[in-house]
This record gives structure tokens, sequence and C-alpha cells, in this order.
């Protein structure tokens, strides 16, 4: 029997914080999708002489030392800081996959490069290779974003050889070897399935370290460059108002990216126990 059909208790129910994360993420979700509609303000355009403004009817959250709308900015910020952290995960987990796929099922010689090579990637903080692509491309998303999924694969694709090599010792799969089925079709459609939720949960809690390692880019000024509004870099730019007693521009977008890795945090590791209850 597969692991999907020995796993029923794998739902979504749980404890009042776990749905109380759920709600926290979905509001972020739904923000950053409708951030052209729900932002007051253009964010990328300031007022000098409405600048370190207090919190009014005008300006919800106050301005920063440019002007620029505090609340704008965190409504605009959120489609970066959330799709930096998407990339990384569905990259991190492709590759991962892949990777933890092929070396359960080939085994040998094969198995163990693989080993090496990720016991390499593993001595390389996620970060550490960000900032190499930023040396090597440039200042920006796109290059930090492949380098921190290159770096999180090896999480993904550990996991995964180790669930693969529990369920290919299993009745079902050598039946299906034995009806002549092909390797790829046994591992795609019939393993895969039984080990995506545990991969799910793992690539929730990865969601959440990818987004800290981005936003710290960012607030060192190698990530998303302004104009553009991201949190990390909105914390960066929020420190002259901190030394102006004005800290919210700093203080709103910490919040901001606080709540969303607890949520993230919180469900993948809900998820993570409801799996391991169930498989008991």
């Amino acid at each position: 029997m597969s692991l999907a059909a020995r796993t029923p208790g794998v739902r979504l129910g749980g404890s009042r914080l776990f749905r109380g994360c759920l709600v926290v993420l979905s509001l972020f979700v739904g923000v950053s999708v409708l951030a052209s509609w729900l932002a007051p303000h253009d964010p990328t355009i300031g007022d000098f002489a409405d600048t370190f403004a207090d919190p009014s009817l005008v300006h919800w959250l106050g301005t920063d030392q440019g002007g620029h709308d505090t609340l704008s900015a965190l409504i605009m910020g959120s489609r970066t800081s959330l799709i930096g952290p998407l990339g990384v995960v569905l990259g991190s987990t492709a590759l991962g996959v892949g990777v933890g796929l092929f070396s359960a099922w080939r085994g040998g010689w094969a198995d163990t490069l693989i080993g090496r090579v990720l016991d390499v990637l593993f001595a390389f903080p996620a970060l550490l290779l960000a900032i190499l692509a930023v040396a090597l491309f440039g200042k920006g998303l796109t290059a930090p974003m492949l380098a921190m999924a290159v770096a999180y694969m090896p999480y993904t694709a550990r996991l995964v050889r180790g669930l693969a090599l529990q369920e290919k010792a299993r009745p079902y799969i050598a039946a299906y070897q034995v009806q002549g089925h092909a390797a790829v079709f046994v591992a795609l459609r019939r393993l895969l399935p039984g080990i995506a939720p545990t991969v799910l949960a793992q690539s929730t809690v990865n969601f959440g370290y990818a987004l800290l390692d981005l936003a710290a880019l960012s607030f060192l000024g190698l990530g998303v460059q302004p104009p553009t509004p991201d949190w990390g870099a909105m914390i960066n730019q929020g420190q002259a108002a901190v030394l102006e007693g004005k800290p919210l521009s700093a203080v709103v977008p910490a919040l901001a990216i606080v709540l969303v890795v607890v949520a993230f945090n919180t469900v993948g590791e809900h998820l993570g126990d409801r799996i391991a209850r169930g498989r008991r």
C-alpha cells in the first residue's frame, strides 16, 4: 500500500493557531495579488514636503524620509517579498525531487556521487551563494533567487531520497516492476504522489527561511533595488526614520516579515506532524 493510502489523517483541520496562520497567509497572498488596487498611493513617488509624516487619514502609516506612503510601499512590496521566496521554493523543490528520486532509484555509485555533491552544497549557506550570484550577475531578484534555489535543493533532495528508499522497498513498487512498468512511470506516477505531502510540508517551512534570506539580501542593498518596493529594502531605508523617532516605516515591514515567516513555519510544522501521525 502506498504512503498516500496509509495517511488518511493528513487533513487541514488542526488547532486555532494553525487556522489563524492560514488566515494570515491568505490575507498576505490576497494583498499581494490585489496590490495595484489596494495601494492608496504610488509608493515610487515621494513628496519631500511631507517627509516623516505621522499616521493620518491621508497616510495611514505615515511616510518615510523620501515622503513615500508607508502603507502603499508595504502593500506593493508584498509582491516582490513573496514572489522571490516562491521562486526559490518552486525551483529547489523541482530540483530536489528530481535529484532525490534519481539518487534513490539508481543507487550504487550514482547515489554515492550525488550524496557527496549534496554534502558540498550543504557547506555553503544560501545567503552566501546569493551574494556570490550578485557579485557575478549584478543586483536584483533573479540571480539571488536562482542561487538560493540551488542552495535549498539539498534539503529537499535528502528528504525525497530517504522517503523514496522507504517506499521503493514496499511490495506495491515491486508489483509494478513485475508488471513491466517503466521505472520513470513507477517513480513519478506511483511513488511520488505518496511522498508529496511530506515534501509539501518541507517546502512550506523552506518558504519562510527563503523569505528571511531574500529580505536580508535586500536590506544589504543587494536584492530588489529602489524604487521597486520590497520589505527588506524598506527596513534598510527606514533606519533614518528610526533615528528621527518615526519608526513605523521600518517596524511595519519587519512585523510583516515576522508574521509571514512564523505563519509559514507553523503551517509547515503542523503538516509535518499530521503526516507523521498518519504513518503510525
